[in-house]
């Protein structure tokens, strides 16, 4: 059996991967280069979106071009480009992990989209001239477009997040398990998903003083550090909070500068505790936070965001209600 067309079809195949990633790599150089660009901005739809788009593009247009491929080759194709881009972004240090994860979900359906939109413009269109010129428009869209971006998609967007949990304890001994934190063993927390993709753990909380205008320091694991300042302090009923990240003093390895808190596009706003008696000694502890999203696609980010939050305020949750009904002696 004559092996040449398996070997050269694989060869063909792994260039368009190549030719995607190297475009991608180059537009992302650009973004580490030009930061204060419009044309390069990370943090955009054009990113987001329309750059994996154009890589899933390129990378079925070199193959198919050349040699007619399966459907399933369109579909999944893609993926590897973007694979290799992600790997190449982290290792150069311009991605953290916390991005990649974010980035991975709509990266790939839009790779997709490109890879079956090349497809077919290749398999159904006749003119050679129309194909060169329809890859050059889809290499350029996300920088051509980019600069609209900011006049018509940027937004700010206010969300609230609430978790509860039900606790065999009086609201007097939960109460002095919220007010003030002891420091957390790394034992008494859940496991976290958010925590493996690089967001610190809950360290402590101390408080300066009781009653309104008291501040909690509320201190996480790389130096994240939140001051919160006392709104609401009704004992065994609510305690809310104004919440200020330190940001400036965040060290640049805790978080990637796309999701910094306290930072453009992301900050946390309150916290309130809410405490509700129910029968036989049983208590409903309602933990809430408001935060800000601001991106050009808070439709996309504010699923992640709301996410992080509630599995940080369900791990601070599990840890109360485990001091609560097993206090220490």
């Amino acid at each position: 059996m004559d092996e040449s067309p398996l070997k050269n079809n694989f060869l063909l195949i792994a260039l368009g991967p190549a030719t995607g990633l190297a475009y991608g790599l180059a537009v992302r150089y650009g973004a580490q280069v030009f930061r204060n660009s419009s044309l390069f901005a990370v943090m955009t739809l054009s990113f987001m979106l329309l750059l994996p788009f154009a890589m899933g593009f390129i990378t079925i247009f070199v193959v198919e071009r050349r040699r007619a491929q399966p459907v399933w080759v369109w579909l999944i194709l893609p993926w590897a480009t973007i694979a290799a881009a992600e790997v190449g972004m982290m290792a150069a240090y311009w991605e953290g992990m916390i991005c990649i994860v974010m980035f991975t979900p709509i990266a790939l359906v839009a790779s997709t989209l490109g890879g079956v939109t090349a497809g077919l413009i290749v398999h159904f269109t006749r003119s050679r001239r129309a194909k060169r010129a329809t890859l050059a428009c889809v290499v350029c869209l996300p920088m051509l477009l980019r600069p609209f971006e900011a006049r018509f998609l940027s937004q700010q967007e206010s969300r609230r997040v609430e978790n509860v949990t039900d606790i065999q304890a009086t609201p007097a001994t939960i109460w002095r398990n919220i007010e003030r934190v002891p420091r957390i063993a790394a034992s008494e927390l859940q496991p976290s998903w958010s925590h493996s993709i690089g967001f610190p753990d809950p360290v402590e909380a101390t408080l300066s003083a009781e009653g309104v205008g008291g501040v909690r320091h509320a201190t996480f694991q790389g130096g994240v550090l939140f001051i919160e300042t006392i709104d609401v302090w009704d004992p065994e009923r609510r305690l809310g909070f104004s919440i200020r990240a330190q940001s400036d003093q965040i060290p640049a390895t805790t978080f990637d500068e796309h999701v910094t808190v306290g930072g453009k596009y992301f900050n946390v706003l309150y916290g309130e505790y809410r405490l509700e008696p129910l029968t036989n000694g049983t208590t409903r502890l309602h933990l809430t936070s408001r935060s800000r999203v601001s991106t050009d696609f808070n439709w996309y980010a504010h699923l992640w965001t709301d996410a992080v939050m509630s599995d940080l305020q369900r791990r601070i949750l599990f840890v109360v209600k485990n001091r609560s009904e097993n206090p220490r002696s």
